[in-house]
């Protein structure tokens, strides 16, 4: 190409960038103050924007075959500014596909409290369509790239030719993917499961921290990331504690003595939690819910708090309270375990009460052998004794 032309591509890239620099420093510094899409659009679309206007630029000034010195580039020259301008406008796309959606998120943010369920649902929603647009954009995006050769178009016509045989071969190839595409969607449209929202898994809670079309990751109490696939929420029973809301009721069990005093307990229990910053002032209660084997009864206290959280500390710090009290105030109310002994004074009376039971010491075991006609000897301190049968033998000295 001569020096003008490439003095034409010069100037025409300066002034597509000149364009994009004075839309970014109106979105900066005059737009920011009153919409709030102007912050997410210079975040996603700056640098997308520039590569958009340079490559808007040489098309503009790019000359005609007839008008270059070499025609044979011109087909190459034509082909990559076209793979270009596909690619940068793509990649312009998805940045305001993004800048919209977060300027969404952001507002619906706000109010991302437990207890505002509609938003969370919103959020999850959102962003799993976010997902699905992006994914549409860049598969139509390698496509019209893909097309632009000719040996590609042949083979594309071909293959819409057999399209029914290969959709079932991909179907049953990509079976797994797919379900757990429409697993994603299942859960995000059906309410079931959302972004923050606090789940167990596998005995342990943890909180929604992203929700895709294959895999939930969830935030593990103890800061611990696991990545689920989705498939696995569709088809298995599993905890949602924010369902409807985060208020959520706890309890501790502790066991105590039959000589302790449950009223006085109760009356501790009520004192503490009404002076505790974390109880939601709906209810509380203690409760002797079970005798256990050993002899131990088993109270269970029970409070309701604003969130699991909330719920978590309130029930640790009854069950170090409650430790402290009844260790300090009323030690006959510790878990005791009771064994009783009998004697050999008691042993008539215990026989006389249960006279099948093996422990019998009045009689001494006898031994000896049955004689000829059934009849037992004995051998004593004093000689033999010899008893029938029925017990009404006679004895010989």
């Amino acid at each position: 190409m001569s020096l003008t032309q490439w003095v034409g591509i010069g100037a025409a890239v300066l002034i597509a960038v000149l364009i994009v620099t004075v839309a970014h420093w109106v979105l900066t510094h005059q737009l920011a103050k009153v919409s709030p899409l102007a912050q997410p659009l210079v975040r996603h679309c700056r640098v997308s924007a520039y590569a958009a206007a340079v490559a808007i630029g040489v098309n503009i000034a790019l000359p005609e075959r007839d008008e270059m010195p070499d025609r044979a580039l011109f087909p190459i020259i034509d082909h990559a500014m076209t793979i270009l301008m596909i690619a940068v406008m793509t990649w312009f796309a998805l940045g305001l596909a993004y800048a919209v959606t977060d300027t969404v998120l952001e507002r619906l943010s706000a109010n991302n409290d437990d207890d505002d369920h509609h938003s969370r649902r919103l959020q999850t929603q959102v962003r799993l369509l976010r997902r699905i647009v992006a994914t549409i954009i860049g598969v139509l995006a390698i496509a019209a790239i893909l097309f632009t050769f000719p040996a590609v178009q042949g083979l594309g016509a071909g293959l819409l030719a057999s399209a029914g045989l290969l959709s079932v071969v991909a179907g049953i190839a990509a079976q797994s993917t797919l379900g757990n595409m429409f697993a994603g969607l299942q859960l995000a449209f059906s309410n079931a499961l959302r972004i923050n929202d606090i789940i167990v898994f596998q005995g342990e809670w943890g909180r929604v921290e992203e929700l895709s079309l294959t895999t939930v990751v969830i935030r593990m109490w103890d800061e611990r990331r696991l990545v689920v696939p989705v498939s696995y929420f569709a088809t298995t029973p599993f905890e949602n504690w924010t369902k409807q809301g985060a208020s959520i009721t706890g309890w501790v069990l502790f066991q105590v003595d039959w000589e302790a005093p449950i009223g006085k307990i109760r009356q501790e229990v009520g004192e503490y939690v009404a002076n505790h910053p974390l109880w939601d002032g709906r209810r509380w209660s203690l409760q002797a819910t079970d005798i256990l084997q050993d002899g131990i009864v088993q109270l269970r206290a029970v409070v309701t708090t604003a969130d699991s959280d909330a719920r978590w500390d309130l029930c640790c710090d009854l069950r170090e309270h409650l430790i402290t009290y009844i260790n300090e105030n009323m030690p006959e109310a510790l878990p005791r375990r009771r064994t009783e002994f009998i004697t050999a004074g008691e042993a008539e009376p215990y026989a006389a009460v249960f006279p099948d039971s093996a422990v019998r010491g009045s009689r001494p075991e006898r031994t000896g052998s049955p004689g000829p006609d059934g009849s037992l000897a004995v051998s004593g301190s004093g000689g033999s004794e010899t008893r029938d049968g029925d017990g009404d033998g006679s004895g010989e000295a």
